[in-house]
């Protein structure tokens, strides 16, 4: 707490069309009480309505990432007289709300991941269309240790990673290395914890850099096929791009690839 009052939940820094959500629970290792959910579901839903953003940037405070839910906060909830089943109901949907919120985001949604990510945390890496991590972050669905089997992480784990790969996760609950969650698709590369901000950055600079129109039709498009038949998955792409073509940013990056020259993307 500061002279003005507690610090918020999640800190906002926006330049260069980079949208920079951090979490700001490092002495609770981030874990993603009610407050916190909230406080994150609102930034990104303000982002998605402001059309200089470009790319969003998820980081976090502290030595850890994310430690999953606030198991504090959940037992607290057992003391009410229906042993916490509303409380555990609306916690779960509004966690799965708030991941569905990064799938359907129409930017580019980076998870940038220090020291470990754990149950809800992992899941939250898992939901970000990108991850970059320190090469020595953990992760890790251990729910079954305590019990509590990470159902809902599994939901966007099993959408990231092989069958194989996610049952061992969440049967297990053992730690994976970056190295490893590199190999299995969790994150898309490991570097030195120094550099992580800065390779972070440079990644998503240069996503910000490409048409953002063409980028929001890519993204919703990617996730709607990837849950399709192949069949469906083909007529619904073919009428994406025929619509994408008939689109002024095509219009431009077409042209100016035959005109041999560099292409002025409609702001």
């Amino acid at each position: 707490m500061n002279a003005l009052g507690p610090e918020p939940l999640v800190l906002s820094d926006f330049r260069d069309g980079i949208l920079r959500l951090t979490l700001n629970r490092p002495g609770a290792r981030n874990a993603l009480s009610v407050g916190l959910m909230t406080a994150l579901q609102a930034a990104l839903d303000k982002s998605a309505a402001d059309p200089a953003v470009r790319v969003v940037v998820i980081a976090a405070n502290g030595p850890v990432f994310c430690a999953g839910h606030d198991l504090r906060e959940m037992t607290a909830a057992r003391a009410d007289p229906d042993r916490g089943q509303e409380n555990f109901a609306a916690l779960f949907t509004q966690c799965s709300a708030l991941m569905q919120a990064i799938v359907n985001h129409p930017r580019p949604v980076i998870a940038q991941v220090q020291g470990v990510a754990t149950a809800a945390g992992c899941q939250l890496v898992a939901s970000c269309d990108l991850a970059v991590a320190a090469d020595n972050a953990k992760f890790a669905t251990p729910g079954v240790n305590i019990g509590l089997f990470c159902s809902t992480p599994m939901v966007a784990l099993s959408r990231n990673v092989s069958r194989k790969a996610a049952m061992e996760m969440l049967l297990t609950g053992e730690m994976v290395t970056a190295a490893e969650a590199v190999r299995i698709g969790l994150i898309n590369r490991a570097v030195a914890p120094e550099a992580l901000q800065d390779e972070t950055m440079a990644l998503a600079g240069k996503i910000a850099a490409k048409p953002h129109a063409t980028l929001r039709t890519g993204k919703q498009a990617f996730y709607r096929q990837i849950e399709m038949p192949l069949a469906e998955a083909y007529a619904y792409t073919a009428q994406v791009m025929t619509e994408n073509m008939l689109q002024a940013e095509a219009n431009e990056g077409i042209g100016a690839f035959l005109e041999k020259r560099e292409p002025k993307w409609p702001s």
